[in-house]
């Protein structure tokens, strides 16, 4: 089907001539003529009609020829695409055809398609015979090929228009009715007339017809063809004009042959009648025929045409007839008796299909031939019997071997023939040593098989008719014949390539003949024929390698022959055949065919088994078998075979086949091997090492066997069954091993093995029935039993008959056998694990200790658990047993602490097991790996493992991205080693080397991996230690790089942002969870933008079957012992435990932000209880902190995210220490985000700043902190609470910081305000108004006659309103005459007039608010300033010196970060308001604003007070909006004592739109409190996102001055103290009392007012107000107000300080001490400190007038008489 094949279909039109024929009516003659032409190739469709099951349709168009001259090629033109010659048709027709595959013999075609055959299908044969010819298919087929014409035109114009009509005639002259046939299916017709080609002398059809003749009609019979000229006239008539005939049958009886032949044409006309055909017949037909005729006379009636000639060509398809001649003159041999030895010889030309047709007919003439003269005739019958025979051995008549069979069975009657046919064959064997061309006799030898056939049917015939005559001289015969066969075998061929193909020709027949002999001989004596034949053949080494495979394949068919069967035979025969399998299997040479052989050998013996005794047998191949079987199976299993035993494999085929062949070979020996085999096979051995050598092979093969894939995986019973023969071959083979190998013939080597084999055994995947279903395991067990049990008595069997050789295995065996202990089998286990305590027990009998067993076990327990072994019974049942053994031992005790410890690794390993597989999480698997690894290196201490699980944990955390813990991980290892020369192996995945490189390499892995993890912090430490190595060593090349590397990691410190992680406390509760979990709490650190409703669902995740606990509360105990998994989840806030650099005012927050939240051991998180009565208007009264500290077993980041939680500290804090703690947060975090603003440009998104804003503010002024006011700065609170009287100060002055910091904040708002938010601005202005106002009132209602405050504490009394005066300036009241227009509002800001109070209105700052720095956090979180600055909407005139005094920062000793809510009037949040919270805080931040009622708390918080962060929730939601963080600032520097400052104003003007206003800063002398978190008790501003630990511009480092504009009072007026000021309730100190060592000392000023000191030391003070302009002096200076003059220069003002001069005050008051000045190098950042001019001015001058703002460049009086001239010009312009 995959040949060049084309369906091609010829459309015939029947009707007129011309298709176009205008004639009307219907024709008078139908012609035949062409039309068109379809073609489908079978290529295009076999593909589709292949795959389907039923009939597919195509469509074949069908094209008309160009040029009828072409039609007889008109497909060909088609298929081979000759567009020119054919036309397409216009229109998409054409025909239709089905077509549908089948596949089989036409029988089972039949039989499974019966409706295809019901609908009456043609069945077409192949033209000609089909390539198998099949006995008994009679067939008798001429086809006919009507070819082409040549005619003469007959004086015509036009050519004409031939018709050909054929007819079958016979002998009488009859027509043979149904004789021709147009195709399959067609009805049978008695003529067949041609198509016609329109005027065409010379026409060519190539029309085939088929002619089904009668084989009895056929001789005599022939084929007549009539020419007529079809007329297109009127009529229509058709002229006869000629005929030609051909006889079907020659003269000598062959058939008309298959060629094309040239007729000759005779003339005739219409009136020609054919009723005589003898007139015609005695005519030559052809040219052939013609030289044959003698002369023919010439007054014939018909006359040749001499130019007319006529094709046809034929074809016979007959099992009948025959075309050749030789055949015919054989079979009729005897009319030709003369020509005998020519017709045999001529036999062999003779076609095969003539032979197999005339098969029967051919041997009956040979016999007879043969009969009637043996002697002369026998050897070409012998010749022409042998061709015969052989040319059966063609695949092609290979189907008519059983009509041979046949044949000699029923019809053969040559009863002589077997004596001529001895002879001859007798005579070719004995001629082979000496005859060069041995075709001859190799055909004879190929055609052994049917030459037998024929001599045992000749000899039975004889003695049936002679009743057995002559058998003496048979049986002679045949032996002789035998001995020549054997010489033909022995003869060496190796010189002789002839005699090599004669020997094989040999052999392949030799095995066919023996089913003959046994109709004559007895087994006995026919197996003696055939040992004697297969003995003759020379051994392996002497002949070539094909004629080992032909003589391999004799004796394989000779094992599969049916003599091979029979017990009697086999046993003469079997020596011989494992001779020569032995031999081959030595030299590992034709393994395959070897491997056959003996299969089929095991499969004989193993059926014969049933019914006969086969020991014998048995024996007989253990003696030759065993040992070279093992040998070639190790050889094979090693591939360790030569190149020429891999030629010697025939066929390609694999190792593994050919090792399964010899395994199943080797299997069937053992199985059938008895106690008596195995006991003669042991003493068979001649001595010990033989036995050995035995031992060591077949262990070897049987542990290989337990290794190698051997038998597909689905092959299960065929493991378990060689799982049963070994264990079997083991049981005999443990006596002799016992027997001979112990004591002092001690062999390691064997009983190692054996163990080895046992171990494999029992751990073998097949064998672990656990894995199978029920029903498969009971079968299992009921078959084979638990075949591990059973090797392990074995196993323990063997071990107890070591005793003192015991020692050898330890420690080389314990993991062995910790593998069979860990195999799920109880009684296995029970078996097995008392091993142990023997092994302790040998050691410490050898050594005193155990150790090796010790440091084994643990080792082996790692790998062997980590692979999936063990469970948590077994970690049982391995403790209760060796305690239990251990319990009476004297080393009891050792022994004791070690099986615990293995029991605890135990515990360790199953968990780390479990969590490795599956699909659990990154976080489970590095919890568990931490905690083996930290067993590993505290309690057991081995550093092998410990190494190497530190390498499985940064491989984890690498994959996970956890580059700052893989960091850590790795340093582990770092740690341990030293900077050596000492040599190192190779270990893991380090190379050989040095410890001081792997040190390195480690080192600057280490310093990469904190890099990607943004510790730089780490790192530096490394590149300085790696820095020192290389310095030590002069390399300097590493050198440069290593320093660079650390200058870039301080670069990104301070370029680059980071986020500060959030930590969480988990506590896993519950007997459920991994041991390394169960029952403890963790603290854990958050991913990069983690809170903690994500970090919730996270672990919920990871453990999916846990409940998440709704409270903080510590469980009890029933919930720590329930079988279930809960989940305690809260925020915690990290408790930082260097607070030396968070004490530093100068360390950008960048870096301080670092140290807030990495190296924390410390983490807290509040409570919130009431304690006593509730007061139900203000819950805050009695509203208490309950604090848990918790300290971690390991600083966070480390070598996990989580750490243990080793010990809990609370205490409780007080409502009013909780509020101070509220507002002062509240405080800090308005810092940092005003901070982060300054730098902003005009109009950009300043929403968080304005929500945060609005929530302060509107939340002081309704309601929020007045909560509490009203519950501590009440009279009776303060009075019934006297201990509390510095922290409610504390509170006042953190109170009025927050006025300050929003005053600030206003002021930047105010820059950068869009116009459309203008109405906010204005609200916000107007809150901050009434804000102020409250709060003044507040603190003079309340202190107000309390004497008790104005002592308490040092300098406690400096912000309270104890002056009547100070409070009618609050009123704008003031004394005309003492005060002038001087107004102090309540920030501290100063203004001349007092209606420029009510024009303080929202307008565009002339100054930028933007600032190049920034500073830390924990500089925001100093103190609120003592100065107040205004509010940001002063008039122009004022707002400049404002903005500069703001960048100056006052002093508090405390850190501060308040927050506020945003309560609406009523006291309640608006919905537009809780809604701002949620957005930007999320749902779940609990809050204690005072106005909310607990249940509205509630509501807010869905799981518990505590599951919050505070003020870090918010952290990554600030910093995607806030931007940069901005570099600190200069610090102030120190100048020695009596140095005179003086403070030019000028300064502040260099670059004024480079000045942001500035936060207050605060010192750090003072241990500053840690961040609080938010908790229950922290009312939060709507944006209680924003993070302290964000870092934004602050104070500048200069102190800011609450006056701008200085009014002249006497001297004599008492001072005007600042009503809202007050000094912080912390430590007193002056300028003295600071550190000298401390090269910037922090900076302080103010114009509060001064105090009355103590009178046994100088109270300090920060700075006062003067009323006659600011007076500031160091300790000890005195400075009068007539020496200060002030000169004016465009409203620049410049004080000029003279010192040694009587005081200024003429009160008690002795002058304030002021610290010492800062030095800022550069004019942005402050002043420039100067020497004084001794300027001796007689009197004040009087107050100066302000003049209209402008900005200009800055005086500054760099020498005294710069300054003298300065104060000149200032003074005049004054007057």
């Amino acid at each position: 089907m995959k040949r060049d094949l084309y369906i091609v279909s010829q459309v015939i039109r029947t009707g007129r001539m011309l298709l176009n024929d205008s004639k009307k009516g219907p024709p008078h003659v139908q012609y035949r003529r062409p039309y068109g032409c379809a073609v489908l190739a079978m290529s295009d469709v076999l593909q589709t009609i292949a795959e389907l099951k039923e009939e597919k349709d195509f469509v074949l168009k069908v094209y008309t020829c160009n040029n009828e001259n072409e039609w007889y090629q008109i497909h060909d033109n088609i298929i081979r695409k000759s567009s020119t010659k054919y036309t397409a048709p216009s229109t998409n027709y054409g025909l239709i055809i089905s077509l549908q595959l089948l596949r089989g013999d036409m029988e089972a075609v039949r039989r499974e398609n019966p409706l295809i055959f019901s609908r009456g299908v043609s069945m077409t044969r192949k033209l000609g015979f089909p390539d198998v010819i099949m006995p008994g298919d009679i067939r008798n087929d001429l086809y006919l090929t009507l070819e082409r014409g040549d005619f003469e035109r007959g004086g015509k114009s036009v050519q004409k228009n031939i018709e050909v009509t054929v007819y079958v005639l016979y002998a009488d002259g009859e027509i043979l009715k149904d004789c021709i046939s147009l195709g399959s299916g067609e009805p049978h017709m008695p003529e067949h007339r041609s198509f016609v080609l329109y005027h065409n002398n010379s026409p060519r059809w190539s029309e085939v017809i088929k002619l089904p003749i009668p084989i009895d009609r056929f001789r005599g019979s022939h084929l007549r063809f009539e020419f007529r000229h079809c007329s297109t006239k009127d009529k229509g008539e058709k002229k006869l004009f000629g005929f030609s005939f051909t006889p079907l049958m020659r003269e000598d009886g062959t058939t008309l042959s298959d060629e094309s032949h040239e007729l000759y044409v005779y003339k005739c006309d219409e009136n020609t009648t054919f009723s005589n055909h003898a007139l015609y017949l005695g005519l030559p037909c052809c040219k052939e025929d013609f030289n044959s005729c003698p002369s023919l006379p010439s007054s014939l009636i018909f006359q040749r045409s001499a130019k007319e000639t006529f094709w046809i060509s034929t074809q016979l398809s007959s099992t009948k007839l025959t075309q050749n001649v030789d055949l015919l003159a054989l079979l009729k041999w005897k009319a030709h008796p003369d020509r005998v030895m020519d017709i045999l010889g001529r036999l062999r030309h003779v076609s095969g299909e003539e032979i197999v047709k005339f098969l029967q007919d051919i041997l009956d003439t040979l016999f007879s031939i043969l009969d009637d003269n043996t002697d002369k005739y026998g050897p070409l019958v012998f010749q022409s019997l042998v061709f015969i025979i052989n040319l059966l051995r063609d695949s092609k008549y290979y189907h008519f071997r059983p009509v041979m069979d046949t044949y000699i069975q029923k019809h053969f009657a040559g009863a002589l023939a077997y004596k001529e046919l001895i002879r001859c064959l007798k005579w070719y064997m004995d001629r082979s040593a000496e005859v060069v061309r041995q075709d001859h006799i190799q055909e004879a030898m190929r055609a052994l098989e049917y030459l037998f056939k024929f001599i045992i049917q000749s000899r039975i015939l004889y003695s049936r008719a002679t009743c057995g005559m002559e058998e003496e001289q048979f049986r002679t015969s045949v032996q002789e014949l035998f001995q020549s066969i054997r010489f033909v075998l022995s003869l060496d061929s190796r010189n002789s390539e002839t005699l090599i193909f004669t020997q094989a020709a040999l052999l392949n027949s030799f095995p066919a003949i023996f089913d003959e002999l046994l109709q004559m001989f007895t087994v006995q004596e026919v197996a003696e024929f055939v040992r004697g034949t297969l003995g003759s053949m020379p051994s392996t080494v002497h002949i070539g390698q094909s004629m080992d495979v032909v003589k391999l394949q004799s004796i394989a068919r000779t094992v599969d022959s049916r003599l091979f069967s029979f017990p009697e035979s086999r046993r003469i025969l079997l020596p011989v055949v494992l001779h020569h399998i032995h031999l081959h299997l030595r030299q590992q040479k034709e393994l395959l065919i070897c491997s056959g052989i003996l299969s089929s050998i095991f499969s004989i013996i193993k059926n014969s088994s049933m019914d006969t005794s086969v020991q014998e047998e048995v024996e007989m191949m253990v003696e030759s078998l065993l040992d070279v079987l093992l040998q070639t199976l190790l050889s094979i299993m090693s591939k360790s075979q030569s190149q020429e035993a891999v030629r010697g494999q025939r066929c390609p085929q694999c190792t593994a086949e050919i090792t399964g062949e010899y395994v199943s070979c080797l299997l069937s020996l053992l199985r059938q091997m008895t106690d008596i085999h195995f006991q003669r096979l042991m003493e068979n051995f001649q001595s010990k090492e033989e036995l050995k050598e035995f031992l060591l092979k077949i262990l070897c093969v049987f542990r290989n066997l337990m290794k190698l894939s051997i038998f597909p995986r689905d092959w299960n019973v065929m493991r378990l069954l060689t799982s049963n023969i070994i264990l079997t071959t083991a049981q005999y083979l443990s006596p002799a091993l016992h027997k001979n190998f112990t004591e002092a013939e001690f062999d390691f080597k064997v009983w190692n093995s054996y163990f080895s084999l046992a171990v494999l055994y029992i751990n073998q995947p097949s064998l672990q029935l656990e894995s199978l279903s029920s029903a498969k395991r009971k079968k299992v067990l009921d078959k084979y039993g638990d075949m591990r049990v059973m090797m392990t008595y074995e196993l323990f069997s063997m071990w107890q008959n070591l005793g003192e050789n015991k020692i050898h295995f330890i420690p080389g065996m314990i993991g062995p056998f910790l593998g069979v202990t860990l195999v799920p089998q109880v009684e296995v286990r029970n078996i097995m694990i008392p091993i142990f305590h023997d092994m302790m027990d040998w050691e410490q009998r050898k050594n005193g200790n155990f150790k090796q067993v010790e440091a084994e076990l643990i080792d082996k327990l790692d790998s062997l658990v980590s692979e999936g072994k063990g469970d948590e019974n077994y970690r049982e049942l391995f403790g209760l047993l060796l305690l239990e053994k251990i319990e009476q031992e004297t080393w009891r005790e050792t022994g004791i602490s070690f099986v615990t410890s293995v029991t605890r690794l135990m515990e360790r390993l199953l968990d780390y097991r479990d969590c490795m597989k599956g699909d659990e999480t990154e976080n489970k698997k590095i919890g568990c790996t931490v905690n083996l690894l930290n067993f590993y290196k505290s309690e057991i201490n081995k550093e092998e493992m410990y190494i190497r699980y530190i390498h499985k944990l940064c491989d984890m955390h690498l994959q996970a991205e956890n580059y700052t813990e893989a960091a850590f991980t790795l340093l582990l290892y770092w740690e341990l080693l030293n900077w050596d020369e000492r040599p190192l192996k190779e270990f893991l995945h380090y190379p050989a080397q040095t410890e001081w490189h792997r040190k390195e390499g480690l080192c600057r892995k280490v310093i990469h991996y904190f890099n990607k993890g943004k510790c730089w912090e780490f790192g530096i430490p490394l590149c300085r230690e790696l820095a020192f190595q290389y310095e030590s060593l002069y390399d300097y090349q590493s050198l440069s790089w290593i320093r660079k590397m650390e200058a870039a990691y301080y670069d990104n410190i301070m370029e680059q942002q980071r986020l500060e992680p959030e930590f969480f406390r988990v506590g896993f509760y519950g007997r459920k969870f991994p041991f390394f979990l169960r029952n403890k709490e963790f603290v854990c650190r958050g991913h990069d933008y983690e809170r903690l409703e994500a970090f919730q669902q996270r672990m919920l995740g990871e453990f999916p079957q846990a409940i998440a606990m709704q409270h903080p509360n510590q469980p009890d105990e029933a919930i720590l012992q329930c079988d279930a998994q809960y989940l305690q989840i809260y925020a915690v806030t990290p408790v930082p435990d260097s607070v030396g650099v968070l004490q530093m005012d100068r360390v950008p927050d960048r870096i301080k932000s670092f140290y807030r939240v990495n190296n924390v051991r410390r983490f807290r998180y509040d409570r919130p209880f009431h304690k006593g009565p509730k007061d139900r208007d203000n819950e805050f009264k009695s509203l208490w902190i309950e604090r848990t500290t918790l300290i971690l077993s390991h600083p966070l980041p480390g070598i996990s995210r989580w750490f243990e939680v080793e010990k809990r500290e609370l205490v409780e804090v007080s409502p009013l220490e909780n509020a101070v703690s509220v507002v002062e947060n509240k405080n800090q975090e308005l810092r940092t985000l005003i901070s982060q603003y300054q730098h902003k440009q005009l109009h950009g998104n300043i929403n968080l700043l304005s929500m945060t804003l609005n929530g302060v503010i509107d939340a002081a002024v309704n309601g929020g902190i007045a909560r509490y006011q009203e519950a501590f700065f009440d009279k009776d609170y303060i009075t019934s609470h006297p201990e509390d009287t510095e922290k409610i100060t504390q509170l006042k002055d953190l109170m009025q910081e927050q006025v300050h910091v929003l005053g600030v904040g206003l002021a930047v708002h105010e820059k950068l305000v869009h116009p459309e938010m203008r109405p906010l601005h204005k609200k916000l202005i107007d809150q901050f108004q009434m804000m102020r106002s409250s709060l003044c009132h507040c603190f003079y209602v309340a202190f107000q006659g309390l004497p008790g405050l104005e002592k308490t504490g040092s300098g406690a009394s400096r912000g309270i309103l104890n002056s009547h005066e100070s409070f009618k300036l609050l009123h704008r009241h003031s004394e005309t005459g003492n005060v002038g227009s001087l107004l102090i509002l309540s920030d501290g800001v100063v203004v001349e007039h007092p209606e420029d109070f009510y024009r303080m209105q929202a307008s565009p700052s002339s100054s930028s608010l933007s600032s190049t720095h920034s500073a830390p956090s924990q500089m925001i979180n100093s103190a609120p300033s003592t100065i107040r600055v205004g509010s940001p909407s002063l008039p122009d005139k004022y707002r400049h010196n404002r903005e500069m005094l703001m960048l100056l920062p006052p002093h508090r000793e405390r850190p501060s970060s308040a927050m506020y809510t945003n309560i609406s009037e009523n006291g309640q949040p608006t919905s537009f308001q809780r809604a701002l919270f949620h957005q930007v805080i999320g749902p779940c931040k609990p809050c204690s604003d005072p106005n909310l009622s607990v249940a509205e708390k509630v509501l807010t918080t869905p799981s518990s007070w505590s599951l919050d962060s505070g003020t870090r929730e918010a952290l990554p939601f600030l910093s995607a909006h806030v931007g940069g963080v901005m570099a600190p600032p200069v610090p102030p520097r120190n100048l020695p004592h009596g140095q005179l400052l003086s403070m030019h104003f000028d300064a502040f003007h260099h670059q004024v739109s480079d000045l942001p206003p500035a936060l207050p800063a605060r010192s750090l002398r003072k241990s500053p409190l840690h961040p609080i978190p938010a908790s229950p008790t922290s009312p939060q501003s709507i944006l209680d996102g924003s993070s302290s630990t964000l870092s934004g511009s602050a104070s500048s480092g200069v102190s800011s001055l609450g006056e701008s504009n200085f009014g002249g009072a006497s001297s004599s007026d008492p001072p005007a103290a600042d009503p809202l000021e007050s000094a912080p309730g912390g430590r007193a100190w002056t300028a003295d009392q600071e550190d000298p060592d401390s090269p910037y000392q922090p900076v302080r000023y103010s114009v509060s007012e001064p105090e009355v000191l103590d009178g046994v030391k100088p109270a300090p003070c920060r700075s006062h107000s003067a009323p006659g302009g600011v007076v500031v002096a160091q300790a000890g200076v005195q400075i009068q107000p007539q020496h200060l003059y002030y000169h004016h220069h465009q409203h620049h003002f410049h004080p000029h300080y003279l010192p040694h001069h009587p005081p200024l005050y003429s009160l008690h008051e002795p002058p304030p001490a002021l610290p010492p000045k800062p030095y800022l190098r550069d004019l942005r950042e402050g002043c420039i400190p100067e020497e004084d001019p001794l300027n001796n001015q007689p009197a004040a001058p009087p107050a100066p007038r302000p003049m209209p703002r402008k900005i200009s460049q800055p005086i500054i009086a760099a020498t005294k008489e710069e300054q003298a001239k300065v104060a000149w010009e200032h003074g005049v312009s004054e007057e």
